[in-house]
């Protein structure tokens, strides 16, 4: 599928809808935006995004780590907006799930199986 200002548009969508405190990871956004399997587009639209309102923050890679190199800027702001919304980071990671369940897969954990 082309880059096409539509796919953007709904991605960016998909970005805004994810709750206040919740995360989601790209691939799950891609996937909310009807573009399955297009987790790296997702990514590439956050990365070019200028809205200061959008909560880029909310979106992590799909083992709930923050995309973002440890220690730069978009680091430590990712995990200073996460912490104010009440998210867990420890590490430079969000973990979710059940207590005592294992779990590799941030978008499952967060919204459950993919349908189908």
């Amino acid at each position: 599928m082309p880059e096409t200002a539509d796919a953007a548009a709904r991605i960016l969508a998909a970005v805004r809808a994810i709750p206040r405190g919740q995360v989601a990871g790209y691939g799950e956004v891609a996937r909310r935006a009807g573009l399955p399997g297009r987790a790296r587009l997702a990514a590439r639209v956050l990365s070019q995004n200028s809205d200061p309102a959008l909560p880029w923050h909310r979106v992590l890679r799909s083992d709930g780590r923050i995309a973002f190199p440890e220690g730069s800027t978009g680091y430590r702001e990712q995990c200073q907006r996460l912490r104010a919304e009440g998210v867990a980071v420890v590490g430079g990671r969000v973990r979710r799930g059940l207590a005592g369940a294992a779990h590799s897969d941030l978008d499952t954990i967060v919204w459950g199986p993919p349908p189908g």
